[in-house]
């Protein structure tokens, strides 16, 4: 699969309705674009590399285009080409997706992921002004040219960009700065102290007839993990071991949890930045602490 698209000078422009029709126009305009299903995340691996069986192309730790035919391991599978995104393999993604993501780094951008008002307050005193785009806690403000991706760089601060995908939310105002030297030297920095995550979601094991084999009650704990995920401020490694031990300690000893299920929980974690052997390490920690 090809990903490639020439990059139009105002990219960010309005778009139609409906996400096929949102990501033809961004596509239009040089922004690859990838589906997001429920849950505001990229959908699960093709059954070829499903659990990181293809090594994880490999690790995703190297830049570059995903080539398999579906929408495949996350910000890689980004394209502007049409074709790719009417395609067969990518319909039935459009039939379920909810939202549309795109490759900032791809589209020759980065984002400042602001997650809550001291965020931005800080933003407004310490970056250049530019194009805005109001998020459900914050803001997103964009960038010409790229970096790498760093979460975490402040507290409610995310730095997305190679390697990493954007939900689109809108063309925002303003116009779009040079990436200045400040938003470059946070990813020089130490990520900031994590703090601990609350391990609410946690239960005890259960005992006698397994519940957990009712699909409605597992599929709703892996979605409800997923989007936990999904909404992780800053914190994304606290909060991914959180969740992988939530779900390991309901569903890990009643022989439930299959590897369709943790695939799942990792393609969740690494949309958010977390390499494969961050996943690993988190998943196998999580194990040993409940003795699994």
């Amino acid at each position: 699969m090809t990903h490639t698209g020439t990059i139009r000078r105002d990219r960010l422009r309005p778009t139609p309705a409906g996400p096929l029709a949102t990501a033809l126009a961004l596509a239009a305009g040089g922004v690859p674009v990838l589906p997001l299903r429920k849950g505001k995340v990229p959908f699960a691996n093709c059954p070829a590399c499903l659990y990181s069986r293809c090594g994880g192309r490999p690790n995703m730790k190297d830049p570059g285009p995903c080539t398999c035919a579906s929408p495949c391991h996350g910000w890689a599978a980004t394209t502007t080409d049409p074709s790719i995104i009417n395609s067969p393999a990518w319909e039935m993604a459009w039939r379920e997706g909810v939202a549309v993501a795109y490759h900032p780094g791809g589209a020759g951008l980065t984002v400042v992921d602001l997650d809550d008002a001291e965020a931005i307050a800080w933003a407004r005193a310490s970056l250049p002004p530019t194009r805005t785009v109001a998020t459900t806690r914050g803001e997103h403000w964009i960038y010409q040219g790229t970096m790498r991706s760093v979460n975490g760089v402040r507290d409610g601060v995310d730095i997305k960009s190679t390697m990493s995908y954007v939900r689109w939310l809108g063309p925002g105002t303003g116009s779009v700065a040079p990436l200045p030297a400040a938003v470059r030297a946070l990813a020089a920095k130490e990520p900031t102290t994590a703090r601990p995550m609350p391990q609410g979601l946690a239960m005890p094991e259960q005992t006698g007839e397994c519940r957990h084999r009712t699909p409605a009650y597992l599929e709703r704990g892996i979605a409800m993990a997923e989007q936990r995920i999904a909404d992780a401020p800053s914190t994304v490694h606290n909060t991914v071991y959180a969740t992988f031990l939530a779900v390991l300690s309901t569903h890990g000893r009643c022989g439930c949890l299959t590897e369709a299920h943790a695939e799942r929980l990792f393609t969740a974690a690494q949309a958010k930045g977390e390499s494969l052997r961050h996943c690993s390490d988190a998943w196998a920690n999580a194990r040993t602490k409940l003795g699994l």
